[in-house]
Parts: C-alpha cells; structure tokens; sequence
C-alpha cells in the first residue's frame, strides 16, 4: 500500500488573486508596507480560517513604461516567480488562522530578467511573513 504523498500543487487560481475594490482600498489605507527593490509590497492580514490563506495582486505602473507590452511582460514574470514560489508562504500560512492579503508595485527603473525577479519574490515572501510575524508579536506585547 502506497502512502498519500503530499504534492506541491503550482497553479495560481483566480480564487488567490485579489479582486474586490474594497480589498485593494483596505491595502492602500491601512495596509503595512515594505521595500525590496525592484518591489514595493502592501499588505494586510485578515483573521479568516477558510481558504485562500493569501491574496495577492501585482501592479506595474506606466512611470516604468508608456508601452503596455512591456508592462505585461513584467507583470507575467512576477505572478510565475510567485507562483512557482508560494509554497513556503502558504505552509507558514496554514499553522495559522489568519490571510495574508498584499500586493507587489513594481518600482524598478528597467526590466529585470526572470531570475532576478524570482529571487526578489522568494526575499519578498519571507519577509512578508516575517513581518506579519512582527506585527503579531507587537499586538501581544501592548495587549499585555
């Protein structure tokens, strides 16, 4: 008898993709943010204990480019890189009973190849969650 393996599953469905106005508003008012260049990310938890465990959304201004396929091009990169990426995040996620709901801005001043952008979104997600752990801890420690 075989054993369940438990396999990664890398797909980004519409379900882990932000798409409510008030969530995106929710970001920019009173969302937390932080810089790992080429990326700025904004975020914030929401306790919720049913899935998606993270929402995201990815922005690539016209400052970076008038021309739209290069936008794209950038956009397509960083939702593969995290993507490819989220497992970590999601299984940190899953010991908790809370969702992570952030965005990437793309604040670089040129195109980036894909490994590059990978390894800023894999430093991304861990801070991410390093700041989330953060924030908890502080939430504690006035609370006490």
């Amino acid at each position: 008898m075989s054993e369940p393996t438990s396999e990664v599953r890398y797909r980004l469905p519409k379900s882990e993709r932000i798409s409510s106005r008030d969530s995106i508003k929710r970001l920019f008012t009173g969302g937390n943010s932080f810089l790992v260049h080429p990326f700025k990310v904004v975020w914030f938890a929401e306790d919720i204990s049913d899935e998606p465990r993270a929402q995201m959304a990815v922005s690539v201004s016209k400052r970076y480019s008038k021309r739209a396929v290069k936008r794209n091009l950038i956009r397509r990169r960083i939702k593969e890189a995290y993507r490819l990426n989220k497992h970590e995040l999601l299984a940190k996620l899953n010991e908790t009973d809370v969702r992570l709901v952030f965005m990437f801005i793309y604040v670089g001043k040129q195109a980036y190849a894909f490994d590059k952008i990978e390894d800023k979104i894999i430093v991304s997600l861990k801070r991410l969650f390093d700041e989330y752990a953060k924030s908890v801890q502080r939430d504690i420690n006035r609370n006490s």
